[in-house]
Order: C-alpha cells, then sequence, then structure tokens
C-alpha cells in the first residue's frame, strides 16, 4: 500500500510546474499571467491593468500606479499539470520580491516587449535568474505594437544576455495585422481570428512556406551544434525530426543551454496557448531538478522531491496582516498535514499548522495537505520569517534563505500625533516581517525612527501602506546627518576659577588646561566620540578624586561643541596645574570647573566641522562610467580605485553621507537602471566651509 502510494504521489508530480513570471515594467507580465489564467479556464473573464480588474495585482497600491509591487501566487491546471505561477515584480525597487521567488521556483517566463526588446530590468532579473540556475523559455509580447520586430527583440536577447535563443514560431503579421504565429516545431499555422479566444490550426500560408523552412532549418542547425544527439541524427539524415527536435529543446532548456523563444500578444490573446504548451513541454518538474541542499550542523544534506521523505520546506513570503500571518511555502520534500507539528529551525522553535491553503493571489482555498513540489500558503507559524525553514522535528535540516540586499535609501518618519507613536511602531515590525529589504532602526544622536529600503519608490510604497492598512498619519522626512566638531589648533595655559559662595559651604576649583587635537584619535564610523584626558600636575596640588572629576566636567562640555552644538570628537586635553580650597573644594566644584574650563577653552581654539562620509563602491555598465564619475564629483566624492569586470567598471569613492540622498534614483537614471551600489561607514572629515549648522548647503 505505501509503495502504491508513493507510486501515485511521484506520478503527480511529474505534471507539477512552479515558475515565475520576469521581466521589465510594463513589458506586459501581469496581462500574460492574466491571460494564462482566462486560458485555463481559472478565471472567466480577462483582467486589464488598466481597468484594475487583474488577479495577481490585488493591492490598492498595484491598482493605482498600475504596476506590480509585491509577488502574487496563483494556481491553474492546463493538460493535466498544475502550475503555480508567481507574478513578479518589474521595477528595480523591488528586486528583493523577484529574488525570494527565484529561491522556491523551477522555471520562468521572461517576458520581452517586440518593440524594445531587452530592457535594463530585464537584464536584471535574468542575472538573479542565472545565480539561481533558473531554467528559462522567452516571451516576445505585444507583436501587435506598432514597431514590433521579433527578430530584433531576438538579436537583443542574443547580444545582452549572452544566451541562445532557440526560435519555434515565425509571426503571421506584423503590427496590426499580427494575427497568428507558424509553428516550426510541427510546420502547422496557428491563427486567431477577430473576437475568438483559440487559435485554429491551418496549413502554413503560401507567401510564409519558404521563410519557415528557412527558420526551421536554421533553428535544427543550432540545436545541433548544441546537443549531442541531435547532432548524430543531424549528421545522419540532414535534419531532424520532430520528436528528436522537441526533446533537445527540453534539455537545452533545463541545462541552461538555450532558451526557447515564442511570441504573441497576450493583451490581444494570441499566443497564450502556445506558451502553456511549451511551458509543459520544456520546463522541470519538480522531480526535474537537483535535490535541494541544506545543512545539520557541519554536515551538508541532500532532500528529494520525494513525497514520503522527512518534512522540508522554505518561508520565501510573510504576510503579516492585523487577523494573522500568512507564511508561504515552498515544500521541497515530505508531506505536511493540517494539525501538524513542524520546527523552525532558525528560530528553533515549533510551529503548529493550523491550515493549508491554495493561493490564488488574494483568494485562498483551503486543502488538507501539501506535498513535496506545492507551493502553499499556512496559517499557524506566529514567529517564522521570510527564509526560515520549517521541517519535520525529528529530522531537522537548514535551507539556504534567499540573500537580501543591503537597503540604500532611508526616510525618517513619525507619527503627526505623539499618541500614535506605538502603533507607528507595531506598524513598521509588521512592515519589517513581510519584507526582509526593508529595516527600521532609532537613531541614537538624532532620535529620528529611520526607514530604509532598495529605492524612493520601496519607501513611498511602505509609508503609503502604513497610512492605509493602519489608518496612521505619518510624517516623512529626510534623516539628519549626525556632524562632529574637532579641534585644529588649541590653546594653552587655560586658567578657570570656579567660585560660588552663597550661604553655608561654597565652592572652590582653580584649574589650569592645554587643549590640543588629538592624533590618535579614532572613529569606527558609529559616531562615538573619541578624547583623551591626561594630568600634569605634580605636588599633590591637585588631589587624585578631583582630576577624576575635571575629567568628567571636560566628557560633559564635549557634549555641545561651539560651533554648531554637535559633539567634538579628537580632542586632548591635558589638566597642568590647579588649587584647592581646604573647605570649599569638592568634586562637583572641579567637576564644574572641568567643564566651563573645556567650554571656555574651546571657544578659543581654532574648530572645524566634520562630516560623516561613506565608502561607495558602484557596479555600472562600462558606457556610463563617464556620467557616473561625473556625478560623484558633484557630489564632492573623491574616486579611490576603478576596476573592469565583464563588461561593467566597479567604481570606488569616498562620499560625505549628507550628498548621498536621492544617489540610487539618480545612479539608477545614469546607468538605465543597470547600476548598482552598496555604501559602508568609514568615519567623518572635514566639511567645507558652505556646510553650517545641520545640514549641507546644496
Amino acid at each position: 500500500m505505501r509503495t502504491e502510494l508513493h507510486r501515485q504521489l511521484t506520478g503527480t508530480l511529474t505534471g507539477v510546474r512552479n515558475l515565475g513570471i520576469l521581466a521589465h515594467v510594463d513589458a506586459g507580465k501581469t496581462t500574460v499571467t492574466e491571460r494564462i489564467l482566462y486560458a485555463t479556464g481559472t478565471t472567466h473573464k480577462r483582467g486589464e491593468v488598466h481597468d484594475g480588474t487583474t488577479i495577481t495585482d490585488f493591492d490598492s497600491q498595484e491598482r493605482d500606479r498600475g504596476i506590480t509591487i509585491f509577488a502574487a501566487a496563483v494556481s491553474c491546471t492546463w493538460a493535466g499539470h498544475r502550475i503555480n505561477l508567481i507574478d513578479t515584480p518589474g521595477h528595480v525597487d523591488f528586486a528583493d520580491e523577484v529574488e525570494r521567488s527565484l529561491r522556491v521556483l523551477d522555471g520562468a517566463i521572461a517576458v520581452f516587449d517586440a518593440v524594445a526588446g531587452v530592457e535594463p530590468q530585464s537584464e536584471s532579473v535574468w542575472r538573479q535568474a542565472d545565480r539561481h540556475a533558473v531554467p528559462r523559455i522567452a516571451f516576445v509580447n505585444k507583436l501587435d505594437r506598432t514597431g514590433a520586430d521579433l527578430d530584433s527583440a531576438v538579436a537583443s536577447i542574443r547580444e545582452r544576455l549572452h544566451t541562445v535563443p532557440l526560435v519555434v514560431q515565425l509571426p503571421i503579421g506584423s503590427e496590426e495585422r499580427f494575427a497568428g504565429v507558424v509553428d516550426l516545431l510541427r510546420m502547422r499555422a496557428l491563427v486567431w481570428a477577430d473576437g475568438h479566444d483559440t487559435y485554429e490550426e491551418q496549413e502554413v500560408p503560401d507567401g510564409l512556406r519558404d521563410e519557415a523552412r528557412r527558420r526551421r532549418r536554421l533553428l535544427e542547425e543550432t540545436v545541433a551544434e548544441l546537443h549531442p544527439a541531435a547532432l548524430e541524427e543531424f549528421c545522419a539524415h540532414s535534419e531532424l525530426s520532430e520528436r528528436t527536435l522537441a526533446g533537445a529543446l527540453r534539455d537545452l532548456t533545463r541545462s541552461g543551454e538555450g532558451v526557447v523563444v515564442l511570441c504573441g500578444s497576450a493583451y490581444r490573446n494570441r499566443g497564450v496557448e502556445p506558451l502553456l504548451e511549451a511551458v509543459v513541454d520544456y520546463l522541470p518538474s519538480p522531480l526535474d531538478v537537483p535535490p535541494v541542499r541544506g545543512t545539520l550542523g557541519d554536515a551538508v544534506q541532500e532532500r528529494a522531491a520525494d513525497p514520503e521523505a522527512p518534512f522540508a520546506a522554505l518561508a520565501f513570503k510573510v504576510n503579516a496582516t492585523a487577523t494573522g500571518r500568512l507564511t508561504y511555502l515552498r515544500v521541497y520534500s515530505g508531506t505536511v498535514r493540517k494539525g501538524d507539528t513542524v520546527l523552525d529551525t532558525g528560530a528553533r522553535r515549533s510551529e503548529r499548522i493550523a491550515r493549508i491553503l491554495r493561493v490564488q493571489a488574494d483568494r485562498h482555498v483551503d486543502v488538507d495537505s501539501a506535498v513535496a513540489g506545492d507551493i502553499v500558503a499556512v496559517i499557524g507559524p506566529k514567529a517564522a520569517r521570510a527564509g526560515a525553514t520549517l521541517c519535520a522535528p525529528d529530522a531537522p535540516l537548514v535551507l539556504e534563505p534567499p540573500t537580501v540586499a543591503d537597503p540604500v535609501v532611508s526616510v525618517a518618519v513619525e507619527a503627526r500625533r505623539s499618541t500614535d507613536t506605538e502603533r507607528l511602531v507595531t506598524a513598521l515590525v509588521r512592515l519589517v516581517e513581510e519584507d526582509p529589504s526593508l529595516a527600521v532602526r532609532t537613531d541614537s544622536e538624532t532620535g529620528q525612527t529611520v526607514l530604509s529600503g532598495m529605492g524612493e519608490l520601496h519607501l513611498e510604497v511602505a509609508v503609503e501602506k502604513i497610512r492605509r492598512a493602519h489608518g496612521l498619519d505619518v510624517r516623512v522626512g529626510r534623516p539628519q546627518v549626525a556632524y562632529r566638531e574637532t579641534v585644529v589648533r588649541g590653546v594653552s595655559g587655560l586658567v578657570h576659577r570656579h567660585i560660588k559662595q552663597d550661604g553655608g559651604a561654597g565652592q572652590f576649583a582653580h584649574v589650569v588646561i592645554d587643549v590640543e587635537p588629538w592624533e590618535g584619535a579614532r572613529d569606527d564610523g558609529t559616531g562615538s566620540a573619541e578624547f583623551e584626558f591626561r594630568s600634569a600636575v605634580t605636588g599633590g596640588r591637585v588631589p587624585q578624586e578631583y582630576v577624576r572629576a575635571v575629567e568628567a566636567g571636560c566628557r560633559d562640555a564635549l557634549v555641545e561643541g561651539p560651533l554648531g552644538g554637535h559633539p567634538v570628537t579628537g580632542v586632548r586635553v591635558t589638566l597642568t596645574d590647579g588649587a584647592t580650597h581646604p573647605k570649599d573644594s569638592s568634586e562637583m566644584a572641579f567637576r564644574t570647573a572641568g567643564r566651563f574650563a573645556l567650554r571656555e577653552a574651546l571657544r578659543s581654539s581654532a574648530m572645524v566641522l566634520l562630516e560623516p562620509v561613506a565608502e561607495v563602491t558602484a557596479t555600472v555598465p562600462d558606457d556610463a562610467v563617464g556620467g557616473v564619475l561625473g556625478d560623484l564629483a558633484a557630489r564632492r566624492g573623491r574616486v579611490s580605485g576603478s576596476t573592469a569586470r565583464a563588461g561593467a567598471a566597479v567604481i570606488t569613492a569616498t562620499v560625505p553621507l549628507a550628498e548621498l540622498f536621492g544617489y540610487a534614483t539618480r545612479l539608477r537614471s545614469r546607468t538605465q537602471g543597470r547600476g548598482t551600489f552598496t555604501t559602508r561607514a568609514t568615519g567623518y572629515a572635514p566639511a567645507p566651509a558652505s556646510v553650517s549648522g545641520t545640514e549641507p548647503a546644496r
């Protein structure tokens, strides 16, 4: 019985396809997804992005902005196969959503605009898929648009993505007259009549017969060069059979040596059914991909997609709503049932699976269990984060989590009403739970709550979500820069006498100090003020307990400098002389004297304002290096190095932190979205004379 059940479950897995839709903004990802749902009978009305009626773009902000912001999962069936589909965002600010999705997918459809070809973000998501070794097929969309050209789009795929396009279709008609495609494998025409949702299979039109033969021959030659079995048949018979060609295309797709290219117009519902057939024919099932690898201590383990193996799943997305947490899982091995207890290996805590849901974007269908190869959502886990491994308690395992990019843009957020501060904190915590690419911190010096993310649109969406979902009135501003002050030329022999007599015991303290720059000062980039205090008093003129009080008073004075009230760093203070009174001297008196003495000395010294600086490492295309260097120079950046790396340049520069606000948007603009950068705080440097107070002059 167990063997028969295993055979049935394993056989079911061969009919599963876990896919993502990848593309640049406005290439038509969401429309392709909607047409797939319509073609498979999952929906009975075609959703339109411009009407705000799509299934996957269900969030109010997505419908208002007309773009995909959050990865949405849907399930459908086609030709006896279950297709779990994730529609991913195309905007660069939401690349982390794509990264988390690719981590759990077995294949992908890359959508390209037939007019624009490979666009910047298309290139970025393609590279992400390369890192995860996700097999892809390509769909050249919008062939009905003016200026659409399949050959130009294919040429850009070859040149910019450095892959071998295997074009299996020839368009019938162009632009407004686009009516269908020629299937080059079966040498049949697939024609969609106006007003019809399905194609009619016909003979290849006479005017396209020679061109179709030529392209079929070119496809066979290209495949034979890459596939040994196909080469053997091609050499023996000077052609490839449909069966051999289809098998070779499947092998080349799954190995990543080539990418099958189809074409159509999703908006006009032309080309969707052949795309689904290609998904079934060429992209892998969970049984076709290598076993997932995990760790247990120092040991590496593999778990195959076996429903009877120990349970192991990766959480790749969390929706933390006011009514509960929805955790999205990719099940890699084993079976999980409603009511099971599982182990969160990272948090080392047990979680109960209360419900298992088959996901249809914002709609869900309860199921009793999920097996290896499934993508489902579960209700019950209270602390699992994106990247957490859930597994059988008696077979613990840690799966590699998706990588999370470091945030590059920050804003200061605060509730307009002080009574809403606690609610804002709760909302920010929930945001970070849902989106690991967001980070929240409280600046210890400015007291601001700082929200950081991947771009200005990313933060704008996050703040708007707080406003809409939590009903909070939030004020957003630019984070303040923590400046410092330091001494460049000090003073010697400054005398300060503190005398206070107002009845009862008085206060008396006499100190003489020298103030000078301290070359041994170091700043670790965290803003900690560095200061050295020494005593050169001889003969016991100032007792040791009073020396310590003077040092404490000097530290009090360093909190606010004379230039703008910023902390003072890089100062050495030497107590050279002093005097006491037998009755009126005390630690409090000498602490007060030390504080006022150093304040007076700093006002008499030559001071300079220091601003925080960061090391910026920017990776940009070769054709954008000049513009990026010019922009860094305009931001008072000092370039320290530049190296070449596979068609790109890696530029390292030191830039004032105050000049980095808005840099992410500017860099993307100058590099057409292909540039990336990271920052690392490196300390402080003298600010120019134009910088005053708390903000640099612009």
